[in-house]
């Protein structure tokens, strides 16, 4: 076999269909986020960032970044090993009680990721519970989907938000049999949100358990930043939750939180948790500085509504095809994978604006978007530019305007 031929070809298909991603070499700015510095081949240029996950700030927070200096100068940098091999620092209990607490259950456990938290999970309850049925809303995340098919245990697709739909499939299975009723609270592409306490509903009347992924909603919503199901008063109806430490929190890691029973079967059972370092002791100092102050401040939440808002007001007032939704996403759309890219491409060659493209197959063909996160430090000023930027792009490449 021709095993460069192969890869090439790989590559080329990728290209040819305009969803080649490059990587943007940057680097923030501390303390005046969402300035960052572009590194090009031809030298350097000061940017503003419009597509960070790091939606509150929190990762240039002060009291985030003084926990993380503390931690490095009293334990160094790394955590030495997996959470069973000395790899469980008091850090890691610490900011596992805070979670478990943050969601108002039994008990909580730290993953390397968001990622590996949903397919370690998902794959490892469909080992457990044998011949259990997953039912998956269709939007669902990567990791989510990649989990339940590592299980290797039937699924069923539910379409997306549709309770009329979730309820056929849960009807036309055994009462007896297993299910788990898979979903997310925040929609991260759309920006929409699922009703949970429906869904929850439904799922108890079935004998179903319910997991719910929160990563884009945790630290932003509810009055302590536990995420939707906090915000909407349906925490006790959710059996199973999971999070990301590096969005809302601002740093790194992922974590599920449910019965103690359970997360003390995936502790044992999960191969991906099992066989992985464990997070430095130096990123869970700051994500606990970070989730301590999220539980009392309510500050960086209001102001982050406030301009996601007022981001998206400007746009439409340009005639923006802005995608509407009740979140913090304000999505625009394209329509085309290779008049995405170029559109990224000008804004950030010509007016220093970096917003990455998304394309399939993060996004169906055909519905290509870019996907603008306003932080709370986003400026007035910053917003005009913005919307200027792209008026002007949109005008230049004739692209669809709002109806």
């Amino acid at each position: 076999m021709d095993y460069a031929k192969t890869l090439g070809e790989a590559l080329g298909a990728v290209k040819e269909e305009g969803r080649y991603r490059v990587f943007t070499d940057i680097v923030r700015h501390r303390g005046s986020f969402p300035r960052a510095t572009y590194h090009m081949p031809s030298g350097e240029r000061d940017i503003i960032v419009w597509c960070s996950n790091d939606y509150l700030g929190m990762g240039q927070h002060p009291d985030v970044l003084a926990a993380m200096h503390q931690a490095i100068d009293q334990v160094g940098a790394g955590s030495g090993g997996t959470r069973n091999i000395s790899g469980t620092t008091h850090y890691h209990v610490e900011l596992e009680r805070e979670i478990a607490d943050l969601h108002q259950k039994e008990s909580s456990l730290l993953f390397t990721s968001g990622y590996s938290a949903n397919d370690a999970t998902l794959s490892t309850l469909a080992r457990i519970f044998g011949d259990v049925v997953t039912i998956s809303d269709e939007m669902n995340h990567a990791s989510m989907i990649e989990g339940i098919k590592r299980g290797g245990a039937p699924k069923r697709v539910w379409r997306h938000n549709d309770l009329a739909h979730l309820e056929s499939l849960l009807e036309d299975l055994d009462p007896d049999q297993p299910k788990i009723v898979a979903f997310e609270s925040v929609y991260s592409m759309d920006g929409d949100i699922a009703p949970i306490g429906e869904i929850c509903d439904l799922a108890q009347r079935y004998g179903a358990l319910t997991y719910l992924d929160e990563v884009h909603a945790v630290g932003l919503y509810g009055p302590r930043g536990g995420g939707i199901a906090e915000r909407d008063g349906v925490l006790d109806k959710v059996d199973i939750i999971e999070g990301t430490l590096a969005k809302g929190f601002g740093v790194m890691g992922g974590y599920i939180a449910g019965s103690s029973t359970l997360i003390d079967v995936v502790r044992s059972y999960a191969p991906g948790f099992i066989f992985s370092t464990s997070l430095s002791p130096v990123l869970v100092a700051g994500v606990l500085a970070a989730v301590r102050h999220l539980k009392t401040s309510n500050a960086e939440r209001e102001r982050h509504q406030e301009r996601a808002a007022t981001l998206r007001k400007m746009m439409t007032a340009a005639g923006l095809p802005v995608m509407m939704c009740e979140s913090h996403i304000v999505p625009v759309m394209v329509g085309d994978p290779v008049v995405c890219k170029q559109v990224s491409d000008d804004l950030l060659q010509n007016h220093n604006i970096y917003v990455q493209p998304i394309n399939y197959p993060t996004v169906p063909r055909g519905s290509e978007r870019l996907r603008f996160t306003p932080c709370p430090l986003h400026t007035d000023e910053m917003m005009r530019d913005l919307v200027a930027a792209l008026d002007q792009v949109w005008t230049q490449r004739n692209i669809r305007r709002a109806a």
